[in-house]
């Protein structure tokens, strides 16, 4: 599936952008092939855990006798986002999990107010239903802040960290460096290009407004992105933009000069702090750091003083002319780049 990459996040192409190599006609057939084929998939990978914040869904591979790696995605994602690596983690011998948190996936927003370290809360939740002790965790972007987080509240519960353009540096570091007009005027091209939930009357509607022409496959996992909203419409992630605080110019300035006034989920993301989380670090870290024109954080400077702190646990990625979502970007080389600095890391019982 084809996507747009926008300053912020990402968001799925609408269709009359797309060059089409599949009908009109042909879609309901998609559509029901794609039902089937993600109930299939579902059955076999999909699970709800319900832990103290929300009803969770997640997706697991492999055997629980692997390395666990738990995966957390980015903004506007959700736990499919690893599956396109995850039957070449699965065979290099690694126990894949990988969660949808609050407004992403199949998992909904919770009623009280939560922050990333709710979302860490769930994490360790979920390993102690899994009787796991240990674990790889990852993500990208806002899930690697996550990541962050959860070894910030659950140190001795991590084997290692990846962090894929996201989580070592704070993330408002580069917006505290521009000065007042700059920074207005960069916010308010972040806040252009927001919209609010574009809603459908049925899923087929939904499916056929996200599904890329150019390609002629099933797509069964944009089931999982499409949901319905408390009026019964379909829509993309609804609710998402006033969890993360950026309905507007106003809520995002909010989020980086008056963090303190924005709902909990924004502003623990605002002010978590990696430099200070990661003073005594005791694990290894991968730092998967793009540079290009689409590099939502330009932190070159940063992750390479963060490594020469701890020469020894960190890897500093650099990934060329690439945007912000290396895993789509580059799929080759974050897989190889993963793969090598997981088999660094081992199990306690493992020798």
């Amino acid at each position: 599936m084809k996507f747009i990459f926008t300053i912020i996040f990402i968001y799925p192409f609408l269709l009359s952008a797309q060059i089409s190599n599949v009908t009109r006609t042909d879609i309901p057939k998609q559509f029901q092939e794609a039902r089937t084929k993600f109930a299939a998939f579902e059955k076999t990978h999909g699970h709800f855990i319900e832990t103290k914040n929300v009803r969770m869904h997640y997706l697991s591979w492999g055997k629980p006798l692997g390395t666990p790696l738990i995966w957390i995605h980015g903004s506007l994602s959700n736990a499919y986002e690893i599956l396109p690596f995850a039957d070449k983690l699965v065979k290099a011998g690694y126990y894949v999990i990988a969660i949808d948190y609050y407004g992403h996936g199949q998992t909904s927003i919770p009623d009280h107010e939560v922050s990333l370290y709710h979302v860490a809360d769930d994490v360790k939740f979920l390993m102690d239903h899994l009787k796991i002790s240990k674990a790889v965790v990852g993500g990208w972007s806002r899930g690697g802040f996550i990541s962050t987080a959860f070894y910030d509240a659950y140190p001795e519960n991590v084997l290692g960290l990846i962090l894929e353009d996201g989580g070592s540096v704070s993330t408002n570091t580069h917006y505290h460096k521009m000065d007042s007009t700059m920074l207005i005027k960069r916010v308010k091209e972040i806040a252009a290009q927001i919209f609010e939930d574009i809603s459908y009357e049925t899923a087929f509607d939904a499916y056929s407004a996200f599904y890329d022409k150019s390609q002629n496959d099933d797509q069964f996992e944009l089931l999982t992105w499409i949901r319905q909203d408390n009026t019964g419409k379909w829509v993309f992630g609804p609710g998402l933009w006033k969890l993360f605080n950026m309905s507007s110019a106003e809520q995002t300035l909010d989020n980086i000069l008056r963090p303190t006034r924005a709902p909990l989920f924004a502003e623990s993301m605002s002010v978590l702090e990696p430099k200070i989380i990661f003073r005594n670090l005791k694990i290894s870290v991968l730092i998967l750091d793009p540079i290009g024109k689409d590099d939502l954080f330009p932190f070159e400077k940063e992750n390479d003083a963060l490594k020469k702190q701890h020469p020894a646990l960190i890897t500093h990625e650099i990934f060329e002319e690439t945007g912000h979502n290396i895993h789509y970007q580059r799929p080759e080389k974050f897989t190889e780049k993963i793969i090598a600095f997981l088999q660094t890391i081992k199990l306690p019982t493992q020798k």
